[in-house]
């Protein structure tokens, strides 16, 4: 629901932080009264000294030329005063921009990846931009236009009700009807421009959608339907656009009736005025120059409450994800960190997600600190649920998880994943160098550091074949670099980060055999003395685990080493080794030196194969 108090209540904290706005608005204060209310009335003397007959000319001249001389000096005091107004505007303005800017990404960067997994990051961007754009157009719009009628407006009926107070009366009444009139048109037109917002933004979380996944698009032959799909956004935001605009189209409409009958009953008035000698030419003069100010003033008022208002309606879609409560916070008074071992417990807890899937309940899981766990379960056992909660990417609903006896939620979201190393199924990059991609995790690590991050990684070695190598940027999302290239860059970052804790989330997936078998050693280095959990779809990347934890149902059904659930029979993991081996072993492989894939399938069969034979 749009709400402009609430938008103000955002907007006003970074606005008071900084003094050059009263500065500013005394200025153009200064500005508007020298230029627009004072000069004319000294042109309504020059014309009333015309008008007077019998009057020595040398002393008309005299006069005269006086005159001129003052509107020369404001004519130069007003182009000072519009110069240094104008500074102190832009500096204000972009002081403000630049802590809104910042205010906008902190905001919602401070979500939960829940948050994130339900909208649309481009969605999100358009948002974050027109709400600083928005914001730069409200200011101009105030200062220049709002303020300005203010200052024009007082100033223009005092001196007039002091001329006139018929016709400082009729402008006073024709002013009040029009800003009466005016506001009503403009509060009916806000609904119109919230929906020429929301389906604005609607196109801007399609086009990163559709970009974001142009191989699919072009995989799947999509690309005319997608095209098709599109047009029809763009055709209904154009249609909701059309509507916001028509409807602004009567508001100029109404707006122009309205001043060309007040000029009208003004010009009427001041000829019957000037005909009885209730007022003098100068005056006539006077009046008919603030009427051009004022109404040119007033036109560009109604107008400009317009854009204010669709401005505002702008920022509203952005004030609305201000006003979403953070489903993972931070503690008001965090603890010191206190994790440096890595003892990782799950004590009595119980978690469902918000559509009251229940995933765990009582959940009870101790690892000691340097011991290699792995994790294994169909899906929707709970497998990936324990590293969100470890993450504290979500909230337990009862009980506690605690690092070295902390409890997680007592201290900072930073500080805990400080100790936590965490490599994704599915790594992402930045669009940046290899290099700031590989040190993310520790921004002040030396080169050094990070070639031998990347060499313990197996990362170097297609680092070093790159044209830029190290300074080599990896496009959006790493979309430069392969798949077990990405990971391998990711496996780096993890080394370099050096945690206590270390999170596997099948981080191998995406290798080839021979790769994975360099990286495992890799990783067999890395785990010494580090508290490690292994989520594995594959059995065969967990077998020299210290423990495997099998999952059902959100529970823990086996636990043991390889060998020891091996030999339970009729077991969970027994079976699920028995089905991965049997599907290599059993059957047909095709062999073709021409094929790479079915290359690295061999290794694997064989692979598998010996180490089924050495553990039965």
């Amino acid at each position: 629901m749009f709400s402009f108090r609430k938008i103000f209540g955002y907007v006003w904290p970074h606005m008071r932080k900084h003094g050059w706005l009263l500065s500013g608005l005394l200025f153009m204060f200064t500005l508007r009264i020298s230029n627009d209310i004072i000069r004319p009335l000294f042109y309504k003397k020059i014309i009333d000294t015309l008008s007077v007959a019998g009057v020595d000319h040398g002393a008309i001249a005299h006069r005269l030329f006086v005159l001129v001389a003052i509107i020369v000096i404001l004519n130069g005091c007003a182009g000072l005063l519009g110069r240094i107004t104008k500074y102190m505007n832009i500096s204000f303005e972009l002081k403000v921009i630049e802590r809104l800017r910042n205010f906008a990404f902190e905001k919602i960067e401070s979500h939960s990846p829940t948050f994130f997994a339900n909208t649309f990051a481009g969605s999100l961007v358009t948002k974050s931009r027109r709400f600083v754009g928005a914001f730069e157009m409200m200011f101009d719009i105030f200062i220049y236009n709002f303020w300005n009628v203010l200052v024009v407006i007082t100033g223009a009926l005092i001196v007039l009700f002091q001329q006139s107070f018929v016709i400082g009366g009729i402008l006073f009444g024709w002013m009040i009807l029009f800003l009466v009139i005016v506001t009503f048109f403009v509060k009916k037109k806000i609904k119109y421009d919230l929906e020429e917002a929301r389906y604005d933004s609607k196109i801007g979380g399609r086009l990163a959608d559709v970009f974001g996944n142009t191989i699919a698009v072009k995989t799947f032959s999509a690309g005319n339907r997608e095209r098709v799909s599109f047009a029809k956004l763009v055709a209904q935001t154009a249609e909701k656009s059309r509507i916001a605009w028509l409807f602004g189209n009567k508001v100029d409409a109404v707006q122009a009736v309205l001043v060309f009958s007040a000029q009208g009953i003004l010009l009427y008035t001041m000829i019957r005025l000037w005909l009885a000698g209730a007022i003098s030419t100068g005056t006539v003069v006077l009046t008919q120059t603030y009427m051009v100010i004022i109404f040119d003033r007033m036109w560009d008022l109604g107008n400009s409450l317009t854009k204010f208002m669709k401005s505002a309606a702008d920022m509203q879609e952005m004030v609305d994800l201000f006003e979403v409560p953070l489903d993972i916070a931070d503690p008001k008074n965090p603890e010191e960190l206190r994790m440096h071992t890595g003892v990782v417990e799950f004590n009595h807890v119980s978690f469902s997600y918000p559509n009251n899937q229940s995933v765990f309940s009582d959940f009870e899981l101790h690892i000691r600190a340097g011991e290699r766990i792995g994790l294994v379960g169909h899906s929707g056992a709970g497998k990936s649920t324990i590293t969100k909660l470890l993450l504290r990417f979500t909230d337990v609903t009862k009980g506690v998880v605690a690092i070295d006896g902390q409890d997680i939620r007592n201290v900072t979201q930073d500080d805990l994943r400080s100790v936590v190393s965490y490599v994704p199924q599915e790594p992402v990059l930045f669009h940046r160098s290899l290099r700031e991609n590989i040190a993310y995790g520790k921004p002040d690590a030396a080169l050094e550091e990070i070639t031998e991050a990347a060499r313990r990684a197996h990362a170097d070695e297609f680092i070093a074949n790159l044209e830029h190598g190290y300074d080599t940027l990896v496009g959006e999302r790493g979309v430069k670099l392969s798949g077990g290239e990405r990971q391998r860059i990711a496996i780096a970052r993890a080394i370099l980060k050096d945690a206590p804790v270390l999170v596997l989330d099948e981080a191998t997936s995406s290798l080839d055999s021979y790769s994975e078998n360099l990286i495992q050693e890799a990783f067999n280095e890395l785990m010494k003395g580090r508290t490690t959990i292994v989520i594995a779809h594959r059995l065969s990347t967990i077998q020299k685990m210290d423990r495997i934890i099998v999952l059902s149902g959100g529970k823990i059904v086996e636990e043991g080493t390889h060998n020891e659930l091996l030999g339970i029979v009729g077991g969970e993991y027994k079976q699920m080794w028995d089905l991965q081996a049997g599907g290599f072993i059993g059957g047909p492989v095709v062999l073709d030196d021409e094929n790479e894939n079915q290359g690295e399938l061999d290794f694997e069969v064989r692979r598998m194969s010996e180490n089924k034979n050495e553990n039965q």
